[in-house]
Formats: C-alpha cells, structure tokens, sequence
C-alpha cells in the first residue's frame, strides 16, 4: 500500500478526498488526512451563515463518518509541524510521526493581520475560522450588556471585509467598514460600480471609511476603544475585526526548502507539483503561475489535477490561464464581474447602465469590432450572470447593439435565446467543472430522471450554488426535448403544481386540506410546503380568512401576526393610502404605549408597533378595532398598502385625487390572497412621490387620466412596473386591475411575485394586453366576477378571532399552561427597546 498524507482539511482538501474516492483506480492507496481544526472540512465560502443558527454541523462537507466509510483516515485538532523530504516522514505538534510516498499540502491561507501598533488589545478579531466567529459572538454579547449602543469595525472593504461588517450588524453592534483604498472591493469593482454597492450597502445600516491608513489601535487597560487614521482622524469603536486580506501558509514549504515565491506561496507547475516531485501543494497555498488564487474553483480544479497525477493520469493538466470570473450575494446585494472587468480603451468599448435609486450597476466590454464580448461587472442585479459568462467563455455571438445585453426589458433589452444553444463543452458548474453536455448525457442515457438527480449525479450545483439557475433550465429543456413532461408539481404529497390544484378547488368546491389531499394527494399528512399553498388557493378561490383551518397556514397567518426576530410578534393595522385621522393617530399612541411597543412609520405609510408577546395579540387587537382599524395583512400573502402621495387636495402640482383612488383601490383588494405579498402605489403627477413605479401596480396621473403600470417590486431583484394602459378614467383602471391580479392569482407559481410572473409570460407585456384588454382567452368576464365575489365577501381576520372563543384558545404561549414566555428580553435602543441578540 502506498501511502498519501494530505495536510489541511479545508475545502480543497477535502475534495482532494472526495475526487480520490470516486477514482476508478485509487485501490492500493491509503490516505491519511490532517486538519488543524478540531471538526471536519466545513464549507468556508458561506461561514457568515454562522450567525444565523450557530450550527456548525449545517457548513460540514461531510461528516467524520464519510471519511471512515470511504477507508480514509481523518485526524483532526493536530497540526503538521514539520516535513523530513529525505525520508518523506511528517511530524505533528504531538510528536508523532507518520511515513508518506506522497504528500499534499492543502494547507489553506490565513488572515492577514497588518503590523499595525495596538493590534494585539483585547476586542481584535481576525475573520477566519468558525472559532474567530464564536469568539467574537461572546465578545460582542458582553460588550452589548456593557453599552447597548457598541460600535464594530471591520478592517478591510473587500469580500470577506464586507461579509464580516454584516456579521457585526447581525450581532447588534454599530458596524464601520474601514478601507484603506479609496472604493470597496478594489478588485473586483471599477470606481463606478463600487460607488452603487456603497450606497446600497449605507441604506441597510452599514457606515463606509474610505481612504483610511490606520495608524494604531487605541485601548485602555489593554482593550480596544478607537483606531486612530491621523493627529485629529480617531473612530470610536469597543471592537475589531481584521479583515484585510489573505497570506498563504507555506510555513511547512519553506522550512522544508521546498521552491517558494518570492511573496510567499509554494511554486507548483501545471501538475501541481512543488519542486519536491512526491509533494504536491494545492488551493491557496499554491502559487502557480505566479498566482495565488483565492476562488474555490481553481482549488477544487488543483485537487483534481494532483489526484490524476499521483493515480497515474499524467495528461491531466491545469490550464495556462485560470477564469476568475465569480457570482456572490454579498449581505443580500448581487456582486459579479467575469472575464475581464477593467479594460483599457485601447482594447475595447464599455457599455454601462447605471441606476443609483435602485442601486444598480452594469457594464460589459465588448470588442473594437462590436461582435466580441471580454468581460463585465454586475452589482445589484446578477440574474444574468450565467448566461452573460457563458458567452464570454464560448466566444457566441452578441446582439448587433451590444447594449441589449444589460438593458432592462422595458428600455430596449432583449432575451438570450435559449439554454440549449450553449455548446456541450459549455462549464456551467465552475465548482464541480461540470459542463452543459454532462447535464444533457446524464439524462439522455436515463441516469437522471429530474433536476434532483441531475445534482446527485453530476454534483452541479453543490459548491457556490450560483449556476443553479441555469442547471435547472437545461435539465427542463433536455427533458421536454425527449419527450418527457416536466411536471412542477408542489412536492411529495400531490402530482400537481399550483395552477392545477386551483383548478381542482375551484371546479370540485373543496373547503377544507384534507378533502383535497384525500381526493388528489399520494397519501400522508401533507407538509409546510403544501398546507399553506392550498390554505392560499381556498382563501383565493372563497374568500376564506386563515382563521377557517389555522393549523394548515404558516406560523405567521396562524397568529395573524408577523413573529419577529426574539419570538414577540407585530401589529400592524391597515391605514389605506396613509390616511389617518388625528383621534386613530392618537389612539396608535396609545395602545403602543400602554403595551411598550417599539413603534415605526414604515415605508409603506402605516405605523407597525413591535414587541407583542404571543397572549397580549387579541387584547391590543380588541383596542384596535375598537377604535375602527381593522387587519393590515402584513402577515399574508396579499395586498399590503397602496401608497399615495397627497394629490390635487393639497398639492400645487397634483393632476388627480390620488389620495381617494389609493384608499379605493386599498379596500377594494384588502384581503385578498395570493402567492405572494403585492403592494401598490398611487402618484397625484409625474413627480412620482408614492413611487408607483416600484410597485406591483401603480398609477400616475396625466392629461387625460391615469397610466397604469403593472409588475414592479420584485423584491431582492427590483425593477420597475412597465406601461401597461396610458390615459385610463377610474373604472377602466379598476377593471384592468380586477383582471390583472386574478389572472395573476390564477396562473403564478407558488410564491411568485407578480415582477417574475411577468418578466417569465410567454409573449410577455403584449400578451398580458391581449389577454386583459382584448379578452384574447375569453376569460375576462369571469375574472372579474371572481374578483367581485373576493371584494364582497371580505372580513376582517382580528374581528373574527377576538370574537371566537375558541380562536382566542390559539393565542396562548403554552398550550398547557397560562403563563407567559420568559425567555424573551429587550434591550434599549433610542429611546425605545429592541429584542436581544440570540446568541
């Protein structure tokens, strides 16, 4: 048996082991792994997830009985200390001592830590490991009980920089970012680009330094208190975390000589050989092409490369040239650029979009000749990423006006065309190099029958998760190619999708879970995917409140209430079009100060009041609707707010009454249920003061009427609602908008927000008029009888339950005991209180 040692068990080093195990000729081989850290590999690229749940086990690879089942032996919580190349021997910080034929080293990078003076206080941080992070979760919980009001810094604008600042907002400290370049993420972003990113960054919480040279770091009694930029330039701050950049760790490469960078990294050539043919080094630690590269796919390539090579595959080789083209979700904000990103006029064009109030960014850079595309950056909208990579990668062909590539729908763009023109070469999975023709052949030969075992066969999908979206479309469309029908259905428990089970409702009149999960389902109990959708579709189809089968909602129209982050609810009472008169704004007050309820005028025009524990819902609600508010449905999947501005009443520039026609738009649909929230907007002139335009539906007023604008929003993608009906008198508008949102209601996917529903309508904006104004299908007489059956038979759900004994059974904390939840505290916050972090 020969023997292989890989030193490091971080993501390269663990696919070095599972690349290894799926050999076909790894027998006569023993592996034997070390990992400095006392747990198996864990998925680093999304240790921020931490936070949420503390979870290690949730980042694993694999557990350690992955590593015994497959005959590899794992060692953790022992770092190598030494290499003997003469007698190719390893010995670890315990002195023991283990023989190898080859040796691997995956031993990774670690933080950078600048030589700043004061950096080794008490409260300085690297963000690392998963132990830094529960480091500073302990740090940051004393310091809350300190000081509610703490401040954070991070050190250092990029990437990881970036992830670590959200991580401090999420730990409830003030958080800072400090860089020293002069915009963030130096090299990924062009100025531009880096400029919308700041912006959207500053609006969520996050307060951005640029251009700072930290030159101490200021303490008492050995604690941090500040960092110091000049004579008169100090921030305050109670902690730091440093997060400034990545050094290889080639300690064991160059005390045992093995060749090394001048700037560190061990020298290995395209076999991932170091100087020492019998030891390979792989991932950050490796420097090739004087390079180190700081992406997992390249390490995951190296991996593969140095298992053929040690199993006798010598034509396996690393390419000359390495893509660095990357996709993130940095704090919830798309971040990508691919091929070349900055580029010199010499070279080539840049096209840019640019909108600061959306926080979006595009640019590509074609060729002089206009038919090439080399490189781009997208920030705040990255959906197009995948298809934008594939034709850079692949040289295909780009529009006769390249600008199509990124423009918005509305303003001139243009599709891709179809998945299935991508090349079977095509690498759609950068992580797992997998291609479009090994998707298609896994299918074709019968292997994989749905998208799960596409994923299961090829691993597709399983490393960054941002090509996922393309997976699932050349799955679908090489199954409808061979005939097979793609069924979306809505999980295990019915062969349905959505669109079907509304039609089963509505034509067989079921009123309750089970009538239609005995008659249509595959036997069990259903699940929290399909109860809630077919408690929406009742509600949809009869005007049922969630009060009728509370059990089959979800936990927030089960309490009719949105649960919050400490387990209190919110209360948020409807106040159509932002309208309220003095004595209800008085008695909001109140309430939110007779129960201590934070309370905040939301971007929505309402006040929401937050903290209500579970038993004191039905006793502010009775309160309410005594004093005429009824439900705001923030909770449900349906109408939130319709916001106006003040209109012709009192506005010198106001056209129309906007005021009134949001109110009537606002109860008229209040209630309603669909697969998604939908708000709407209502703008007196073209000034746009509600923001119609970012709604799902939205009116601005103009000579001669209304245009309507329909498919806004859309979330985490936001884009704006396309011009639908110019120059329209109220009741057109309502009866377009009875159409449009049973239609919608009728035909969307679960959980679909009209702006995707729409942006995915075959034939698009111009089919959707055929349809609603033209009566193309025949249908529009009955959708807007069905919405008139929804508008007249409204109820409001809080009456409902603090009027039903039985319903107010539900509002208990415990279902055995009348007492309430201990568990939940506040801290204060301005005046007012804020749940304590859950640590």
């Amino acid at each position: 048996m020969k023997t292989i040692i890989v030193v490091g068990n971080g993501m390269v080093g663990y696919k070095f082991c599972e690349k290894f195990v799926s050999a076909a000729n790894n027998k006569g081989f023993r592996v034997i792994v070390f990992g400095e850290e006392p747990r198996p590999a864990y998925d680093r690229v999304h240790l921020s997830e931490f936070f949420e749940n503390q979870d290690a086990k949730a980042l694993e690879m694999a557990p350690a009985e992955w590593y015994a089942e497959n005959a590899i032996d794992l060692i953790v919580d022992e770092r190598v200390s030494d290499i003997q190349r003469n007698t190719k021997t390893v010995i670890t910080a315990k002195n023991r001592v283990f023989t190898y034929d080859y040796l691997v080293l995956a031993t990774g990078s670690s933080a950078f830590v600048p030589p700043i003076k004061g950096v080794e206080k008490e409260g300085v941080f690297v963000y690392r490991t998963i132990e830094d992070l529960e480091g500073m979760l302990a740090y940051a919980d004393k310091l809350r009980k300190e000081n509610p009001d703490a401040k954070a810094a991070v050190l250092g604008g990029g990437l990881l920089g970036l992830e670590a600042g959200k991580a401090v907002m999420d730990m409830g400290l003030e958080p800072h970012i400090v860089e020293f370049a002069p915009k963030l993420m130096p090299r990924q972003l062009d100025s531009r680009s880096s400029q919308v990113l700041q912006l959207k960054l500053e609006s969520i919480g996050l307060n951005i330094h640029l251009s700072k040279a930290t030159n101490q770091i200021l303490g008492d009694e050995g604690k941090i208190t500040g960092m110091e930029f000049g004579e008169d330039d100090v921030l305050n701050v109670d902690m730091l975390v440093v997060s400034a950049g990545i050094r290889p760790r080639d300690e064991l490469g160059k005390t045992s000589g093995l060749e090394m960078g001048v700037r560190g990294g061990i020298v290995v050539n395209n076999k991932m050989q170091t100087s020492d043919e019998n030891i390979f080094a792989i991932g950050e630690v490796a420097l090739y092409n004087q390079m180190i590269y700081g992406l997992v796919a390249p390490g995951y390539d190296m991996a593969g490369v140095a298992v053929d090579q040690i199993l006798g595959n010598k034509e396996s080789l690393m390419p000359a040239s390495i893509d660095m083209s990357t996709k993130l979700k940095l704090i919830g904000v798309d971040v990508a650029s691919f091929g070349e990103p900055f580029m010199p006029a010499s070279k080539g064009h840049s096209i840019i979009f640019e909108n600061k109030t959306q926080h979006l960014y595009k640019r590509i850079n074609v060729s002089l000749d206009g038919k090439s595309l080399l490189g781009g950056i997208l920030v705040g909208d990255a959906s197009d990423y995948n298809m934008l990579h594939q034709i850079y990668l692949n040289g295909m062909k780009i529009p006769e006006d390249p600008a199509q590539l990124i423009l918005p729908a509305t303003e001139g763009g243009s599709s891709f065309g179809d998945v299935m023109d991508l090349p079977d070469e095509a690498q759609v999975c950068s992580c797992e190099n997998v291609t479009k023709g090994q998707i298609c052949g896994v299918i074709e030969s019968g292997e994989a029958k749905d998208l799960a075992d596409v994923v299961s066969c090829t691993k597709a999908g399983t490393g960054c998760g941002g090509c996922k979206p393309m997976v699932k479309d050349i799955t679908t469309a090489t199954l409808k190619s061979l005939g097979i029908e793609v069924k979306d259905s809505v999980c295990e428990h019915f062969d349905y999708n959505r669109q079907d089970l509304y039609k089963i409702i509505e034509v067989k009149g079921y009123t309750t879970f089970n009538e239609v999960l005995d008659n249509h389902g595959n036997g069990g109990h259903g699940c929290e995917l399909c109860k809630p959708l077919v408690a929406s579709l009742m509600a949809t189809i009869n005007a049922d409140t969630a009060n009728k089968e509370y059990a089959i909602q979800d936990s927030n129209d089960r309490f009719l209430a949105n649960i919050q982050r400490n387990g209190t609810y919110s209360v948020v009472p409807r106040v159509p079009g932002g309208e309220i008169t003095p004595d209800k704004l008085i008695a909001l007050g109140q309430i939110a100060k007779k129960y201590d309820l934070y309370t905040k005028v939301t971007g929505g025009v309402r006040i929401d009041l937050f903290g209500a524990t579970l038993n004191q819902l039905p006793l502010i609600w009775k309160e309410l609707i005594a004093h005429g508010f009824e439900s705001g449905h923030a909770y449900g999947k349906s109408l939130r707010t319709v916001k106006t501005c003040v209109g012709s009443t009192w506005c010198r520039y106001g056209m129309a009454e906007s005021v009134s026609f949001g109110i009537e738009l606002e109860n008229r649909y209040r209630g309603i249920r669909a697969p998604h929230k939908i708000k709407g907007g209502v703008s007196g002139c073209i000034r746009e003061c509600a923001e119609a335009r970012g709604k799902d539906f939205g009116l601005i007023a103009v000579e001669g009427g209304w245009n309507l604008y329909l498919g806004g929003n859309g979330g985490a993608n936001p884009r704006h609602a396309e011009l639908f009906a110019e120059q329209i008198d109220n009741e057109t508008v309502v009866k377009y908008l009875d159409r449009y949102l049973m239609f919608y209601m009728r035909t969307a996917k679960p959980l679909q927000r009209t702006a995707a529903w729409q942006e995915r309508l075959e034939g698009g904006l111009e089919y959707l008029k055929e349809v609603i104004i033209e009566d193309k299908l025949g249908i529009v007489e009955d959708l807007e009888t069905e919405m008139e059956t929804l508008v007249n038979k409204f109820e409001c759900e809080w009456t409902q339950a603090v009027n039903d004994p039985e319903v107010m059974k539900r509002f208990n904390h415990f279902v055995n005991s009348d007492e309430e939840d201990d568990n939940i505290v506040f801290v204060p916050m301005r005046d007012q209180k804020m749940p304590e972090q859950w640590v």
